[in-house]
């Protein structure tokens, strides 16, 4: 089988197309044709040695996978070969995604939603499974209360504006000017232009200076000391980024706040209850960009410039692209040439 192989850490130039022996699914783990994958800000942490310690190389990263079951060892009773699943393949625990075939626990993968094309469905099962740990599990968000998602527009943040919708939260969110219409399509019910304005004095002025729930920070720099400028009594921020600095969280004190640090844990019960909302119609993932199996180095480098203009996920085409698409093709229009 063809397999992307990052040979050291490093740039987008680090990775290897290489031709590969397909693995045997033991007890328990199914044996998955992937269709397709996806890009996210991990795939590059671990790209450039953010994890050394936890990657031996040569490597197999990736996380996401849509596919198709082709063998199922021993003891499997929940898969058949030829079920359509998604996954977020365990972390930091053997090979990843970025290849034809992908081994997994049979207790980690669920059924892919029958409405979302192979491209979309792994464009949300890391992103998926994260904004609903954060927003559901560890912030506890309730119907009614109000939440400000940073960057709203992104791979995370425009599933999690979704998410909240569909709990019955009022969304605050962070973009850019030019993504606004991307954003409000999603439910976002106030939109601050992050480049011109200051969100801490616009949840002021929007809240009569209440502040907010809950803060879900994607952005990282000083976020988590100014959130507890926007925070209600007793108000949550959750955090899905490495910490690269100390902040100082006196003030968060007083508002008797809770701060959660989040890394996605991996099991079917999240993908089933996503599955539930896409299938109600409440969360439909975006592919702003698609490119092939081979291409993962132009992959990565168009998701590290900030300029890329992505809106959404960044998804990768293992299999036919006509097939992966399925009946809803990709849009692929803000893919760069």
């Amino acid at each position: 089988m063809k397999a992307v192989v990052l040979t050291s850490f490093g740039g987008p130039e680090a990775f290897e197309l290489r031709e590969v022996p397909v693995p045997v699914p033991p007890a328990g783990h199914v044996l998955v044709r992937v269709q397709a994958t996806s890009i996210n800000p991990l795939d590059y942490q671990v790209r450039r040695g953010d994890y050394a310690d936890l990657v031996p190389l040569p490597a197999i990263t990736g996380y996401d996978v849509s596919g198709v079951v082709e063998a199922v060892g021993p003891g499997v009773s929940s898969f058949s070969v030829g079920d359509e699943v998604w996954y977020t393949p365990q972390i930091f625990d053997g090979p990843g995604s970025y290849a034809d075939y992908h081994v997994v626990a049979e207790a980690i993968i669920g059924l892919k939603p029958p409405s979302l094309t192979h491209l979309e469905a792994a464009s949300v099962t890391l992103v998926g499974g994260t904004a609903w740990e954060a927003l559901t599990v560890r912030a506890g968000l309730r119907v009614g209360e109000s939440i400000l998602v940073h960057g709203g527009a992104g791979g995370v943040g425009h599933v999690a504006i979704q998410l909240a919708k569909a709990i019955g939260a009022r969304v605050y969110t962070t973009a850019r000017k030019s993504q606004f219409e991307f954003v409000r399509s999603l439910g976002a019910d106030v939109l601050i232009d992050f480049e011109n304005e200051d969100y801490v004095e616009v949840i002021q002025r929007e809240t009569g200076g209440h502040g907010v729930d809950v803060v879900f920070d994607t952005v990282g720099g000083d976020t988590l000391a100014r959130s507890a400028d926007v925070l209600a009594q007793l108000g949550r921020v959750v955090s899905i980024v490495d910490i690269a600095q100390p902040q100082n969280l006196i003030q968060a004190w007083g508002k008797n706040a809770s701060y959660h640090f989040v890394f996605t844990r991996q099991n079917r019960g999240k993908l089933d209850e996503l599955s539930a909302l896409i299938e109600r119609g409440q969360l439909r993932p975006h592919v702003g960009a698609v490119f092939q199996l081979a291409e993962i180095a132009a992959a990565h480098a168009f998701l590290q410039r900030p300029d890329n203009g992505l809106l959404g996920k960044v998804a990768i085409a293992v299999g036919p692209l006509a097939e992966v698409a399925g009946a809803r093709p990709a849009d692929t229009s803000e893919r760069p040439a």
